[in-house]
């Protein structure tokens, strides 16, 4: 979907929050989903790694870097900001914050990529047996160190005394609507990525949440999509008096609102994100019958109506970003051509792009990553060909589970800034999959635009009210189709990784490496 100017911009407009792994942005969409151009303003921040797995940061900085995003596309929309009619939150998953009975953060912010509780992980699924495999099929998250319950059972552990000061179990969501609303509540959404919620009752687990020493009554209350905040607290509705008599949803997560961003909310289109992670995604009725989910997949919620069914890699674009570090390039023209003028599969290489640990589809909770066939004649563009090759294979084997819940045919649209900056990496990703790839365009905020079309339809601002009717983006879509030559070529690049992988991990693929 292009972008409009700010004077064509068709009124009642939208505040899209989209607060990412890497950086957070503000930015105003109009009443066809259109991103209105220069409204942006987008501030970084970096996360905190140690050297025993811990991907973490701070709550309170990372909400006022928010606070200054919303300042920011306030100035940038002028007097059209008057014609703001609803704020809409897209917010990273899996995320695990302690909050005191004041809502005062007294745990750092934890990250989905946070790999201490690895072995809390497998310690659950140890301790549940056979019970684990049910505990899964109500929740659609398997136990791993990305979600809540192993995070619980590894701060209950190694900082006790912490513990006991939390009231409230929260992510950075809820977080943001504490201190917003005074009121961290969590949407079916955003709870369907702790792990904790029974996805299909749309309520929290009591079973687990006993097991793990977790009172209900800690965790946030739920709510669904379209269920209006409380007012703004009197400090930021006197900040921005414009927002302050308008409804704000509640936030959800990324890759829901990446799916819907992209037009991807039936079974008929495939949303496939390459960010800083990467992940294959499909949205399911869920009044339609229920076919059973790979034991590779996730079960999320997108709302009280869908499902949102797919597979995560956690290494996507900060591959990408650690070999140029690694070898010194800045990923600028010059780099990539030479990588992009490589044979596939011409580099030697075979790479288990796990730098960030695994998800999808191994789940190898300990893992890291490994090169091997280097010699003396490797070069940089050796590496970064390698690791788009990598990442890609993780992706196919994420699509082969994926493929058999989608409609027959379907279209797979690409989106995610690491990607769509990339044609090398879109066309190799096509001949991977074997299928042809939609990439939007480059400026397409997918994750932003979801949660602009979400909030316009709550308030019944699209045609026929419904997401499903919402404009599609990909008018200025680019097609990668697949090459049967290099698609052969990769799946022997894919078959090597995939014994080495084998070579390297216990044979459940998820406990220890050998």
């Amino acid at each position: 979907m292009p972008t409009v100017s700010l004077a064509e911009a068709d009124a009642p407009l939208v505040l899209a929050l989209d607060l990412g792994t890497s950086s957070l942005r503000a930015l105003v969409f109009d009443r066809s989903g259109r991103a209105v151009a220069g409204s942006e303003e987008q501030l970084p921040h970096a996360l905190r790694t140690t050297s025993d797995g811990g991907v973490e940061t701070d709550a309170p900085p990372l909400f006022d870097l928010l606070l200054r995003c919303v300042d920011g596309a306030l100035v940038r929309a002028a007097d059209r900001a008057a014609e703001i009619a609803a704020v809409g939150v897209s917010c990273f998953w899996h995320s695990l914050l302690g909050l005191d009975r004041r809502d005062e953060p007294v745990t750092p912010l934890l990250m989905w990529a946070d790999t201490r509780s690895a072995s809390d992980a497998a310690g659950l699924r140890r301790e549940l047996g056979d019970n684990a495999a049910g505990i899964q099929a109500r929740t659609g998250c398997r136990f791993h160190s990305s979600y809540w319950p192993a995070k619980l059972r590894w701060l209950a552990a190694s900082r006790p005394q912490i513990v006991r000061g939390v009231a409230r179990w929260v992510s950075f969501a809820e977080y943001v609507g504490a201190r917003l609303h005074d009121d961290p509540a969590a949407s079916f959404s955003s709870a369907s990525g702790t792990g904790l919620l029974d996805v299909h009752r749309l309520t929290w687990d009591a079973e687990l949440a006993a097991l793990l020493g977790v009172a209900l009554a800690r965790l946030p209350r739920l709510v669904d999509r379209d269920e209006v905040m409380p007012p703004l607290r009197p400090e930021f509705a006197a900040r921005w008096p414009g927002l302050a008599g308008i409804p704000w949803y509640p936030a959800l997560g990324d890759g829901a609102c990446a799916n819907v961003g992209s037009g991807a909310v039936a079974p008929d289109r495939i949303a496939l994100t390459v960010g800083t992670s990467g992940a294959l995604r499909i949205v399911v009725p869920a009044d339609s019958p229920r076919p059973p989910v790979p034991p590779d997949l996730w079960s999320y919620r997108m709302d009280g109506e869908r499902y949102v069914v797919g597979g995560a890699v956690s290494n996507g674009g900060n591959v990408l970003a650690w070999l140029a570090g690694l070898v010194g390039v800045d990923l600028g023209p010059a780099d990539m051509e030479a990588a992009a003028s490589l044979p596939p599969d011409g580099h030697g290489l075979t790479m288990l792009p796990f730098v960030a640990g695994e998800r999808a589809p191994g789940w190898h909770d300990q893992a890291s990553g490994v090169i091997a066939g280097l010699t003396l004649a490797t070069r940089a563009e050796h590496l970064l060909r390698a690791g788009m090759e990598a990442v890609a294979y993780r992706l196919a084997r994420v699509y082969d589970d994926v493929r058999p819940l989608a409609a027959d045919p379907h279209t797979i649209v690409a989106n995610g800034g690491a990607i769509l900056r990339s044609p090398t990496w879109l066309q190799i990703v096509a001949d991977t999959l074997g299928h042809e790839v939609l990439a939007l365009p480059p400026e397409e905020e997918a994750s932003a635009r979801g949660a602009a079309l979400c909030a316009l339809e709550a308030i019944g601002a699209l045609p026929e009210a419904n997401l499903g009717s919402a404009p599609e983006p990909a008018a200025g879509a680019q097609s990668y189709g697949p090459d049967a030559e290099r698609h052969a070529s990769y799946r022997a690049g894919l078959e090597r990784q995939a014994q080495l992988e084998a070579a390297l991990f216990a044979t459940d693929g998820r406990d220890s490496v050998a």
